[in-house]
């Protein structure tokens, strides 16, 4: 099962924390992340994560893409929603594609351990 994991700026220490205090339920994914913030993440938790783009430079698309492939089972992209994004359009696309394919989506630390959670469920055979 994979899984996405994107933070904009201003949301990656959040993330890392939350990749942290659930490092072992992550390690049961095969993770991406876009650029940046995969190699923070490898740094701070040593998760095998395969990184795309920065998310500026196309990573939110590359994330699309596997989302439209549906080789991609839930998202957790912690969003910065007061600063302007300049890849926006992009953003905007990736969340789509989220709702078009019925991908699980988390754009906060709380719904980030609700969709965690229910992905550890299905992988567990609970769901």
């Amino acid at each position: 099962m994979r899984l996405a994991l994107i933070a904009h700026d201003e949301k990656k220490p959040a993330l890392i924390e939350f990749a942290q205090e659930r490092k072992a339920d992550l390690e049961r994914f095969e993770l991406m992340a876009t650029g940046t913030t995969g190699q923070r993440l490898i740094d701070a938790t040593g998760l095998d994560i395969e990184r795309k783009q920065s998310g500026p430079l196309g990573g939110d698309m590359q994330i699309g893409a596997e989302i439209a492939d549906e080789t991609c089972d839930g998202v957790i992209f912690l969003r910065d929603p007061l600063t302007a994004q300049p890849h926006e359009p992009d953003i905007s696309a990736l969340l789509r594609l989220c709702d078009v394919h019925q991908t699980p989506l988390a754009t906060n630390l709380a719904s980030a351990d609700a969709v965690l959670d229910e992905l550890v469920d299905q992988l567990d055979g609970e769901a």
